[in-house]
């Protein structure tokens, strides 16, 4: 606890360092990032220790205004997402250290300001134990780290990402005030042991309050349709807030899920049910944007999208496990899960700070001006492979754990949960597979456009590795991934009792870990399988000539990059099956006459949900709040009559209700 609290004073003055140091931006910068890293040093040892020893203690704060006392605590599922939020945070504050100046960073004590705030706000978030504090840190970590979106402001592409991250985060809030103001109600005050010992809802009420913690939490987390944000967020943020985002502030989403499931009591198996609809329209949904796009950063940030309704997926089938009485299938369901939360913030943090650096190096994100750059950028190519493998969910890498688990638990629902339970079951294995399917291509052809191959035009030319801090970042990032795929037992222990939590149950079942015991074996079994192999192949070539030829040679004499695939036409026989779930914008004018000029086509993929859905829903809701329009006036005299009338009326009401 002292070192969380260290740490909690140490992201207040990283926070406050930038305004102290306003005249000297570059020392502000430096000495917030410093702080930053320190307070995500000592809070990952905290919360590391607090997930050991399975701390379960809360502490009441008085508060000064009429909302009572404020309270915050700590238990395995928070310090299991403290765990996430300050090795995620430090590493990538780490990167930002090089980078942010090396990309000729403007405002560099304002950027450090926001990100420790960010941090701090977010350990506000999981140490919450009110629905005050929780919203109060809740909006501090929007608004905070839309700063961070919209960080490069006179870029137009940067203005518009912030402020579609601001809508979408705070429509959300709007539904999470409804949500515990409804709790407060039932429980006769804030605090979340109030709500807890009041007794169980109407099954009419938690319905309700389910579907309201869906939406809200949903757009946080991005989970489908509510998802658009993400994919204008983080190609937009500097490298290592993007990294934040993606691997911090969305998981807050999922933890404000669990946390509400923990605050209704004993679901429905409808609402699992709802859970694998929505994880698995994500998962595929992401995964479809991420093989179909051309930009590198917006490739992994559709990645993030399918991998966060991987997550949620995760949630439905222990939501079924628990719903039914099956505790074992409820615990494989969220230790995935939450594995795969921690899995996920590092990989797809290791990728987004490489997609940075590839664009630092080359001057552009797009695939098709890419190439050859695992020759020009071995270590940076060599921790994206590694990256794009462990996505791929391959062994001996952590994700390929995390997958096993969900996948085991979705397997055991089927075979036991009952008929409608188990169906849901069967379409979660089917959501997962054929999303997992399309991720791994959408990272052969990332790596394989980008990566390999000859250079398709002279950016990638005088590309090098960045070194340094950048280099130790995204090198630490990855060692990380393959100890914990090398380490399955040590890894699935990490979210147990958290898991345990979230299922309702005093501690993990006894058969929890044998499928992680098997999967132990078989992963020793093919390193030292591989290892094997290796070394026989270097025998055998000892004393045999090797000749380097064309990658993309497929047999012509003198190959150009202009006949390697491109990022369009190497998805493109696998999505013409998909067209359906995809929206183009396409302009052009084609060829006319016997002996045409010219010809042009620009084809643009947009996001279906955006385009068939929240976009027409927006466009309806401005229309009706335009006539309504007529209200506003200009006249100071007709606003005070508005409030004056609204004050009469609530004065009104409260007489009537008084007994």
């Amino acid at each position: 606890m002292s070192l969380l609290a260290a740490a909690a004073l140490l992201l207040l003055a990283a926070a406050l360092a930038p305004v102290l140091l306003a005249r000297r931006d570059a020392a502000a910068f430096r000495v917030g990032t410093l702080l930053t890293i320190a307070a995500c040093a000592a809070g990952f040892a905290g919360a590391t220790a607090a997930l050991r020893d399975g701390l379960n203690v809360e502490a009441t704060f008085d508060w000064p205004l009429p909302i009572g006392a404020v309270r915050a605590g700590l238990d395995p599922l928070s310090a299991f997402f403290l765990v996430v939020l300050f090795l995620v945070a430090g590493l990538a504050a780490l990167h930002g250290l090089a980078a942010h100046p090396a990309r000729g960073g403007r405002a560099g004590g304002r950027a450090a300001a926001f990100y420790a705030l960010t941090v701090l706000a977010m350990a506000g978030v999981v140490a919450a134990r009110d629905g005050v504090l929780f919203l109060a840190a809740w909006e501090l970590m929007t608004v905070a780290s839309y700063f961070l979106v919209a960080h490069e402001d006179e870029r137009p592409e940067a203005r518009r990402a912030g402020m579609t991250y601001l809508i979408f985060s705070h429509a959300g809030a709007a539904l999470l005030f409804v949500l515990f103001a409804l709790l407060a109600r039932h429980g006769g005050g804030f605090g979340f042991d109030a709500v807890r010992a009041a007794g169980p809802l109407a099954p009419a009420l938690a319905g309700t309050l389910f579907g309201l913690a869906l939406a809200g939490f949903g757009g946080k987390a991005a989970l489908f349709p509510l998802h658009l944000w993400a994919p204008d967020a983080y190609p937009e943020a500097p490298p290592h807030a993007a990294a934040l985002l993606s691997g911090a502030v969305s998981k807050m989403g999922i933890y404000g899920l669990l946390r509400a499931l923990d605050l209704l009591g004993p679901p429905e198996g409808w609402w699992g049910t709802a859970l694998v609809a929505v994880g698995g329209a994500t998962a595929v949904t992401g995964a479809l944007h991420a093989f179909a796009q051309r930009d590198l950063k917006r490739l992994v940030a559709y990645s993030s999208v399918e991998n966060l309704g991987v997550v949620a997926l995760g949630l439905g089938v222990g939501v079924l496990g628990r719903a039914h009485g099956a505790p074992l299938v409820a615990w494989l369901g969220f230790a995935g899960a939450l594995l795969h939360v921690l899995n996920h913030g590092l990989v797809k943090s290791l990728l987004l700070l490489l997609a940075g650096d590839v664009a630092d190096a080359t001057g552009t994100r797009a695939l098709d001006r890419l190439g050859a750059l695992a020759r020009r950028m071995p270590v940076t190519g060599g921790a994206f492979l590694l990256g794009a493998l462990a996505l791929a969910g391959l062994p001996p890498l952590n994700v390929f754990v995390s997958e096993w688990l969900l996948l085991s638990g979705a397997l055991r629902g089927a075979a036991t949960l009952p008929a409608e339970a188990a169906a849901a079951a069967v379409v979660a294995l089917a959501l997962l597979a054929l999303a997992g399917g399309l991720a791994a291509a959408a990272f052969v052809k990332a790596y394989g456009v980008g990566f390999l191959g000859a250079p398709r035009s002279t950016a990638p030319l005088a590309a090098r590795d960045p070194g340094g801090l950048r280099q130790g970042a995204v090198l630490a990032l990855a060692g990380v991934c393959l100890t914990l795929g090398l380490a399955p037992e040590t890894a699935a222990s990490l979210p147990a009792a958290a898991a345990a939590l979230a299922a309702g149950l005093s501690a993990p079942p006894a058969a929890a870990l044998e499928p992680v015991a098997a999967l132990s074996r078989g992963v020793l079994l093919l390193v030292l399988l591989g290892a094997a192999l290796a070394a026989a192949r270097a025998l055998l070539l000892r004393r045999r000539e090797v000749r380097a030829g064309a990658t993309w040679g497929c047999g012509y004499e003198a190959p150009t990059a202009r006949m390697q695939y491109t990022a369009a036409s190497f998805p493109a026989p696998a999505l013409g099956t998909f067209e359906g779930l995809l929206a183009r914008n396409v302009v052009g004018a084609g060829p006319e006459g016997y002996f045409p000029a010219a010809a042009r086509r620009e084809e643009r993929l947009v996001d279906t949900a955006g385009e068939r859905f929240v976009v027409p829903l927006a466009r309806r809701f401005l229309q009706a709040l335009a006539r309504v329009r007529v209200l506003q006036g200009g006249r100071l005299q007709l606003y005070l009559l508005y409030v004056f009338a609204t004050l009469v009326l609530l004065l009104a009401w409260q007489l009537v209700l008084s007994p």
